[in-house]
């Protein structure tokens, strides 16, 4: 069960930014977004009600589950939406993987943990990464369009990163992740709400197959299942190792990317997808296991 989790959540984040170019924007990307958040709530708030877990919040947590709902799943989300649609989603993927360099920076910043040698290596790795993917494409850029959806991005890295410094802050004292999901993703949903009526656009629900099904795959199996696999994951193996799946995010965006034909199978494409993997395991401290000896793998 242990395994079909994992690579649960590897298959299903690794392909969350497919399902958003799938999409599309027939509405708002505010629009859909909301519908996402606000759906997604509604199921972790029925799962506390069901559940009714340990691990209730104070009053004084409020703030940093806040910033962890705000950042985590509204901003962020909101910026990598536009990116996918402004860039391709097999740049994104990349760009998002290196989220396992800048949280161990942002957990140094805020928390004051250590940030260890590794993470600057497998930072270069991965910023290499990313430019060898995007140097052939540098021909073709759409004027600022594409530089856009680059820098949009790595701001929606930069918010996951703090979301994750407070989402560390919470566990540190022992608050329920339920709980922090479900105030999270209503808080999400609410603040997109309000952007949403600011804007003034029509709220419609698009009715074509490729809308729906994508916005079920978002809600119910990339925020609700997941999320619920990767906690009970975290459970039985450890934070540290569930981890290792960003590592692999790269190639599995990318040949998904290959497959609905939005990318073309390159050199580049390879070597950018390898080196990011490359990276971001050197970052999250996976070390392949001695042949001789049964030690478990170091996570350090």
């Amino acid at each position: 069960m242990t395994n079909f989790m994992y690579i649960f959540c590897l298959m299903v984040w690794g392909l969350n930014f497919i399902a958003v170019k799938i999409q599309g924007t027939p509405v708002s990307l505010e629009l859909s977004l909301s519908y996402r958040l606000v759906m997604t709530a509604f199921l972790f708030l029925v799962l506390v009600w069901f559940l009714k877990p340990k691990g209730r919040p104070r009053t004084k947590d409020f703030p940093f589950i806040i910033v962890f709902g705000v950042c985590n799943f509204a901003l962020s989300y909101l910026c990598l939406y536009y990116a996918t649609i402004l860039s391709s989603a097999a740049i994104v993927t990349l760009i998002f993987s290196l989220k396992v360099i800048l949280t161990p920076i942002a957990l140094r910043v805020f928390l004051k943990e250590k940030l260890y040698s590794r993470v600057l290596i497998g930072g270069i790795l991965g910023v290499f990464g990313v430019c060898v993917l995007i140097y052939p494409n540098l021909k073709d850029f759409q004027g600022l369009t594409d530089l856009k959806g680059i820098m949009i991005a790595l701001l929606g890295t930069i918010l996951t990163a703090v979301g994750d410094a407070s989402s560390a802050r919470n566990a540190n004292r022992k608050i329920s992740p339920i709980y922090a999901n479900a105030i999270g993703f209503t808080i999400a949903g609410v603040l997109m709400g309000v952007i949403v009526l600011f804007q003034g656009n029509k709220i419609i629900l698009p009715t074509t197959v490729t809308y729906l099904s994508a916005l079920l795959y978002l809600t119910l199996i990339a925020s609700f299942m997941a999320w619920l696999f990767y906690l009970k994951l975290v459970e039985k193996i450890g934070g540290a190792k569930s981890g290792y799946m960003v590592a692999l995010f790269p190639v599995i965006g990318g040949v998904a990317s290959v497959l609905i034909g939005e990318s073309t199978p390159s050199i580049y494409l390879v070597v950018g997808c390898l080196s990011s993997c490359i990276g971001a395991a050197i970052a999250l401290g996976v070390r392949i296991r001695s042949q001789n000896n049964n030690l478990p793998v170091n996570t350090n």
